[in-house]
Parts: structure tokens; sequence; C-alpha cells
């Protein structure tokens, strides 16, 4: 609940007139608790997760050309019952664990200093908090996934989420509620090391659930803007580590890739990519000999 009983009194007090962000800021949040606020963390990922995969389900049961042509394992298809079986498994997943999570984790986001209250923070500042969160955030994932996939973290609780060798995106959080539980931790840790503000981290919770989406929608769509970021890996790098499976012990990033680039873990993958350029080119070859012998 914000310490100003009037946007006057908050402009007096802040010595300057409020942005238009910061009146609407006010406007919604001035008569809500901290906890309320902070409560919407579950909105906001029933309502992504719901949402946000809804077209790659729809170019999946339709096969529009646009999309099928960058599907990354044209063979696999699921139905929309197998699709909604998902679906209802993360849910129930959310509702009994992650949402509980939530509620009890409150006194834990007031402790490390998560704001409610004005100014708001510029958008440089809510930009290069986001990158710390995703960088950590990468970092320990990176060595969490690893450690997944030794012999007992396999068998044991990630080899649930290696159910779909060919990722749809509802299955991005489909997990066992250990590894949920297990990776939750990093997604945490960079707001934990620089807490700022309530939007800044349900942005962070946005952002990082709708990356997880795409990674595993199972299409390598040209058009993505997240081409554009250095180092990232995208549907096309993580569809590998589901397509190689439990013996997999490359492409663990869950963001970035210069975590498996600096230690040897994406060497499998580089492999695969010059065996996959090398029959591709044959093909081609091949195609274009047999186009002059018609001629």
């Amino acid at each position: 609940m914000l310490a100003y009983p009037t946007i006057e009194a908050a402009e007096s007090s802040l010595g300057r007139n409020l942005t238009l962000p910061e009146r609407l800021w006010f406007a919604y949040s001035a008569d809500k608790s901290d906890y309320f606020l902070y409560c919407h963390n579950i909105l906001f990922l029933f309502v992504i997760f719901s949402l946000v995969p809804l077209p790659y389900v729809f170019a999946e049961l339709r096969r529009i050309p646009v999309f099928d042509r960058h599907k990354i394992q044209p063979k696999f298809r699921l139905s929309l019952q197998e699709m909604f079986r998902c679906y209802w498994d993360v849910m129930r997943l959310f509702f009994l664990v992650v949402g509980p999570l939530q509620l009890v984790s409150y006194p834990t986001v007031k402790f490390i200093g998560i704001r409610t209250g004005l100014p708001l923070p510029s958008g440089w500042e809510i930009l290069m908090q986001l990158a710390v969160y995703f960088l950590v955030e990468d970092y320990t994932n990176y060595w969490i996934h690893r450690f997944l996939h030794c012999k007992w973290g396999y068998e044991k609780i990630h080899s649930v989420h290696h159910e779909f060798t060919a990722p749809i995106s509802f299955a991005a959080p489909y997990a066992h509620w250990a590894e949920v539980l297990i990776l939750g931790i990093p997604s945490f840790l960079g707001p934990a090391i620089v807490p700022g503000h309530i939007i800044t981290f349900w942005l962070w919770i946005a952002l990082r659930q709708i990356e997880a989406i795409e990674t595993h929608s199972g299409y390598d769509l040209p058009w993505t803007p997240t081409k554009y970021i250095p180092f990232y890996g995208g549907a096309e790098y993580h569809d590998y580590h589901h397509y190689v499976g439990g013996q997999s012990q490359s492409n663990f990033a869950s963001v970035f890739t210069y975590c498996d680039y600096i230690y040897g873990t994406d060497k499998g993958y580089q492999y695969h990519k010059k065996v996959l350029g090398k029959l591709k080119e044959e093909q081609k070859r091949a195609a274009q000999l047999n186009g002059g012998k018609r001629d």
C-alpha cells in the first residue's frame, strides 16, 4: 500500500509532478496491500501459460504452412487430447505447488526489499535489472540442470520433463513437483541480489515464462525477435536437448548458450548441426543433378 494518501501528497514528498505511469500506478495500487499486489504473480502465470502457447497449438493442429515449414521435428505430432492433458497436468501443478508457494513466500519478498511504492523505476533501471535476473538465472539454472541429468537426478526427478522428446509450448513448465521447487531458486536469486520494484518483478516472471514457452514450442520461427539477442539459445537449441533425452550431456542452458560453450557441453549439438548441414547440402546437390538430367 502506498505511503501517500493523495497524489498531491506524493508529488509534495517527491518534489515533482508524477509521470503518467506513476499516476496510473497510484490510481491502481493506492488502496491495495503489498501482499495483494505480490499475489498478482499467480494470475500472471495462469494467464500467460494459458494464452501464449495458443498460436503454437493452433499451428500444430491446423498444420499452417507458414508455421509448419519451421517445425523442428515434423514427424512428431500431438493430438488436441494429448496437448490438453499436458495443460491440465501443469495447471494442477500450479494450483497444488506453485500457487501455495507464491502465497507463503511473501515474507521473503519483503525481506529482500522488493518495493511497491513511488517513484517508479526508469525504463533503463528496469532493463538493467532484468538483464541481471536473466544472467543470474541462466548461470545457476545451468548447473542445476546438469545435476538433474546425473543418474539419480534424472531417474527420480528430471525424467518427467523429458517425457516430451519433441517438446510443445504447454510442456515448458511440465515437470516433477520437486524440479519446480528446485528451479524456483535460480528464478528468485536475481531479484534477491538486485531487488527492484514489484513491476520489474512482474515483468521478470512474465518474460521468463514467455521465453520458456517459446523455447519449448517445437518451432524455430525466423521472425521471432529473440533471433537478435546475442548468445540466445532458442527453440532449436533446446529441442536438441529433448530429442537426445536422458542420455543428453549437451545444451543445458535455459536461455543463453555461453555456459555450454565455456564448459564444453554443446559439442554434441555442434556435431549434430554439422552432420545435418552436410546431409542437406548433399540432398541439395542430388536434387540439382536430378533436375539437370531431366532437362
